[in-house]
């Protein structure tokens, strides 16, 4: 693990506010596995504010492929 942190590449923070993963576009559906924790923090932020949590996953996912990955 220790060896994997040190020949990772730092990427600069540029994700977005969780206000802004809520846009909606066309969609692909996948079968992908998350961690529990990951998903409730999701869902509690969403339904705090009247979001949808799938729809901020995916845009967030989104925005950092674009980002990282190019387009």
């Amino acid at each position: 693990m220790a060896q994997a942190i040190a020949n990772s590449e730092v990427i600069e923070d540029f994700l977005p506010s969780p206000d802004e993963l809520v846009l909606k576009e066309d969609n692909v559906k996948v079968t992908l596995e998350l961690s529990k924790r990951s998903v409730s923090l999701f869902k509690r932020f969403a339904q705090k504010r009247g979001y949808k949590y799938q729809r901020m996953i995916r845009n967030l996912l989104d925005q950092y492929a674009e980002r990282a990955l190019g387009k």
